[in-house]
Parts: C-alpha cells; structure tokens; sequence
C-alpha cells in the first residue's frame, strides 16, 4: 500500500511539473560584444535543472539558449534588447520561445536598477521588476491561452538570483459543462493551458561564470 501511494506520488509530481509552461532565465548584467554567460536554473516550472548560456552581441543585444533535463520540457531560445540605459538602471526588452507540453511565447519588458553601493570586495546587488505577456498557441490539451502578469526578480550574491511572478489567463471563456467535457480528469485540468497554476512562475538561478573570445 506505502509502494502504491509513493508511486502516486511520484507520478503526481511529473505530471504537475511538466504540465507547467517553463520561462527563460535573464541574468541582471548588461550585454558585452563576445562575452558569454553559463549557469543552471532550478524553478517551479521544471522538475530537473535547466541548463543555460547567454551570449553577447554588442552591447545592447544577447542571445540566450537553455537545455531542460529531460529536453522535451525547459529547453528554449530567447534574445534581449536594452532599449534604455542611464546610470545605474537600464530596460530591457525580452523574447523567447518555450518548449514544453504547454509550450509558449514570451513577450517581457523589464527595468533593472542596480544598488548604489555595494559591500566591501562585491558586486552591486540588482533588482528588477518586469511585465510580461505570454502566449500559449496550443496547450496540452490542444487549447490555446494568452496571459499576462508581473514579475519581480533579484540578485541575492555573487552568482545567485531569484525570479518569480504570476500571469493571468486573459482567454479563459470556456464554459464548466463544455471544461467538463474537455478534461479527462480533474487531475489533468490542474495542469493544463488552461490552470491557473501555469501562470506561477518560480526559479533560482546560479550563474558560473562567463567566458570571453580571446583577440588573435
């Protein structure tokens, strides 16, 4: 009976993870010409780690890549532009393509604001907040879900980051008897396009370091 209901468990927890929509992770540093960034991402989206890296193409623009273990949820692409920059505070505009069982669009504009001072041998701290909108073509359940909502995100060390936020289903009009009738279980309705626990979205990321192309 234990063995039964660890299994339950267990597949609850799969399921409601990757029933999830899975977010890029935009580290609070100002793009640089050749610079790459690694790290990894653990966030309420993913059952696994996300792997990822951020390259710079000048210094307004980087690309970013992301690997979920396993990669059918958590992979994604993403590009940011800085669209304004003064002082210690800087905007940036983000969009990302998300691979996942709801797989989604991500449309974010964030405003970062980096600490006046800072600690004696480190770094300024940076907080950020962002608005974000977010499509869901065709969910899990071959529904479709458009989103939006705010997130609130900082840097807690060195190499150490925290995001999290809600996005709202703007498209929600389906009614409870033709709902009933789309969802195989109530289980699977908690984890659908159209769940409001799609739109939470948590995650801690660490970054490792960055590399730069070395001049010849």
């Amino acid at each position: 009976m234990m063995a039964k209901n660890l299994s339950i468990l267990l597949i609850s927890v799969v399921l409601w993870c990757i029933g999830c929509a899975s977010h890029p992770t935009v580290i609070p540093k100002e793009p640089r010409k050749g610079v790459t960034n690694m790290g990894f991402t653990l966030s309420a989206e993913n059952l696994f780690p996300a792997i990822w890296m951020r390259r710079g193409l000048n210094r307004y623009t980087d690309v970013g890549f992301r690997l979920g273990i396993p990669p059918w949820y958590g992979t994604g692409v993403d590009i940011n532009r800085t669209l304004f920059r003064k002082g210690r505070k800087w905007d940036t505009l983000n969009l990302a393509y998300n691979f996942s069982p709801n797989s989604s669009y991500d449309f974010t504009y964030y405003k970062f604001k980096r600490a006046r001072k800072a600690k004696k041998g480190k770094s300024p701290g940076v907080n950020w907040v962002g608005a974000r909108s977010m499509v869901i073509p065709k969910g899990m359940l071959g529904g479709q879900s458009l989103r939006f909502g705010m997130l609130y995100g900082r840097k807690v060390g060195e190499k150490m980051g925290v995001e999290f936020g809600y996005f709202h289903n703007l498209s929600s009009t389906t009614s409870d008897d033709e709902e009933s009738e789309s969802y195989p279980s109530d289980f699977v309705k908690n984890i659908s396009e159209h769940s409001a626990r799609v739109g939470y979205s948590f995650q801690v990321f660490y970054d490792l370091g960055q590399t730069e192309k070395r001049k010849k």
